[in-house]
């Protein structure tokens, strides 16, 4: 029966776009789906849902799931091998998935599993939207990011590795130390970086303008939140070229953030 819900789901995906051999990142909310799952005899269990993902890639292709954790910014203590995803059921399977590789920033980490995973092997890039972060490895891949029914608000963190490639001037480089604990379980201090809003300034993020974009450009392939299967998917090269272009041009503000 699960097989019958894999190969259903996997369908969903490739309708919106995904191919074999894609390396892709996977934003979600998985209310719906799991539902769904539910309805055609499955329990609610996320790691079919990764299953359907890894049937869709094929053995050429790369799964990536943001494993994104917020508490080092506030004192707690971060264990590569331990910390849990905040980014809900999904990332949590894929975290946990055997031959899963974890990336290194304590706040911005990711999980890959599949063919190109083990270019994301002992990556631990100082700053958490950089030139050596994750997004720039999914991003020279030539890869593609997806999103199960959330808004651009709410999943499309791509767009901040874009506006530090391009030193958007509302935002600047904040650093973060805390204790921190490896693969090989030794704990030490670390420092950390991220291209954070101006939030003295009354920086707000505000992405979702850019998403209709994207939407009316053609980008964006699939669905919409709470339409259809809800996955929608955008390549990472024309993705980062409209996004430069409008903080180039001077046009993000009302696009890509605001001030309260």
């Amino acid at each position: 029966m699960h097989e019958e819900i894999v190969e259903a789901l996997a369908a969903d995906w490739r309708s919106a776009g995904v191919e074999h051999g894609d390396t892709l990142l996977v934003h979600s909310s998985l209310s719906r789906t799991l539902r769904k799952v539910v309805k055609m005899g499955g329990g609610a269990d996320p790691s079919i849902v990764v299953r359907s993902f890894l049937h869709a890639l094929g053995e050429e292709g790369t799964l990536i799931a943001p494993l994104f954790n917020f508490e080092f910014t506030q004192g707690v203590p971060f264990d590569i091998r331990e910390s849990k995803s905040a980014m809900g059921s999904f990332t949590e399977a894929v975290r946990k998935w055997p031959g899963a590789v974890r990336t290194g920033h304590p706040i911005y980490s990711f999980a890959a599993v599949g063919k190109n995973a083990q270019l994301f092997s002992g990556v631990e890039n100082f700053s958490g939207y950089g030139a050596d972060s994750p997004f720039a490895i999914i991003h020279k891949l030539g890869g593609k990011i997806g999103v199960i029914d959330l808004p651009d608000q709410h999943s499309m963190t791509f767009y901040h590795y874009v506006e530090e490639a391009n030193n958007a001037p509302y935002r600047y480089h904040k650093t973060f130390t805390g204790d921190y604990t490896g693969l090989d379980g030794m704990t030490n201090q670390k420092t950390f970086g991220l291209f954070v809003r101006d939030i003295e300034n009354g920086v707000l993020t505000k992405v979702d303008p850019m998403g209709e974009i994207l939407w009316k450009k053609g980008l964006y392939t699939g669905f919409r939140p709470g339409e259809g299967c809800g996955f929608r998917l955008i390549k990472t090269e024309p993705l980062f070229f409209e996004v430069s272009k409008i903080i180039n041009a001077g046009a993000a503000k009302g696009v890509l953030y605001d001030v309260k």
